[in-house]
């Protein structure tokens, strides 16, 4: 069983649905709300697991009622929470979530007890993060956490994949230290400190600064990878109707760890992140919708047959 840890992010999503975003200033009536477990670590966290590898997850969470489900939730998925930390002054962090008719979404993140997330928390998960095979991360924690779990990664041998969101300029030593960096079209310009330009002009750019692979996912257009050297290849989406697409760049991030993690060559290693984000947009929720994988290759399988 291939080892994936995950240095990141655990919120309580409050999502509403709406039939449309409401304007600045305007109120409108929503048609339903949930609380569903979230946050861009723990759901990468939840679909590496259902995709069959172990997981450990180092974050921390607040000392309330949210901080007891989410560890719970995560518990019950089989996941590895003893490096999950609890801190008492903070609330455990939380997502407040708009969903429209067509299934787009905005949101706006607080991050409470994800920003106390420490040197020393991730020190103390030295093991955890050094024997795996696949270190995965993204920037809903303080990026001098990230920088240090990417050293210690690549210290111990494991591939380091960085899910860039929410999107900022990076230090060249962290992107030094990453090899797969994963981003969308927007956020691979603005990480590339760019304006304009091709997502594959702005992976580019990365390389510049030492990044040795750069993911683009491209929504209904699937996926891009760029290395370093040779050729980009563009790897197309599964077609499907949308219901809700949180969490689907972090179910692609997910599968896409774990096929590596299984030997799987990177272009076909996307194609399962394509399938996963595929399934999750048709379900509503982050952690709810991500698929199992049985339920990923059961898909690809059916979509190879129907070509």
């Amino acid at each position: 069983m291939s080892r994936v840890a995950v240095v990141g992010s655990i919120n309580m999503d409050l999502v509403v649905r709406s039939p449309r975003f409401a304007l600045a200033g305007e109120t409108i009536l929503g048609t339903a709300f949930h609380t569903i477990p979230g946050g861009k670590g723990a759901n990468q966290a939840v679909a590496a697991r259902r995709m069959g590898a172990e997981v450990a997850m180092i974050g921390r969470v607040g000392d309330d009622e949210f901080g007891l489900t989410l560890r719970r939730n995560l518990d019950a998925e089989g996941i590895n929470t003893e490096c999950l930390q609890v801190t008492p002054s903070e609330s455990t962090g939380v997502a407040l979530i708009t969903v429209d008719d067509s299934g787009e979404n905005t949101i706006i993140v607080v991050p409470g007890a994800n920003g106390r997330l420490t040197l020393d928390d991730v020190e103390g998960a030295r093991n955890l993060i050094a024997e795996a095979d696949i270190l995965l991360m993204q920037l809903e924690i303080p990026l001098a956490v990230v920088e240090r779990a990417a050293r210690i990664a690549a210290e111990g041998g494991a591939t380091v994949i960085l899910n860039a969101a929410p999107a900022q300029v990076l230090p060249a030593a962290l992107l030094a230290a990453v090899d797969y960096l994963v981003v969308n079209e927007t956020e691979a310009l603005l990480v590339a400190g760019t304006a304009t330009g091709s997502p594959e002009e702005a992976a580019r750019t990365l390389h510049a600064s030492g990044v040795r692979n750069v993911v683009v996912t491209l929504g209904p257009e699937g996926s891009l990878l760029v290395p370093a050297e040779g050729a980009s290849v563009a790897v197309p989406a599964y077609r499907v109707r949308p219901v809700d697409t949180t969490a689907a760049g972090d179910g692609f991030a997910g599968a896409f760890a774990v096929a590596l993690a299984d030997g799987v060559p990177a272009p076909d290693a996307l194609r399962w992140g394509n399938a996963e984000g595929a399934l999750a947009v048709t379900r509503e929720g982050a952690q709810p919708s991500l698929p199992t994988r049985s339920e990923v290759e059961e898909f690809m399988s059916a979509r190879h047959r129907s070509c």
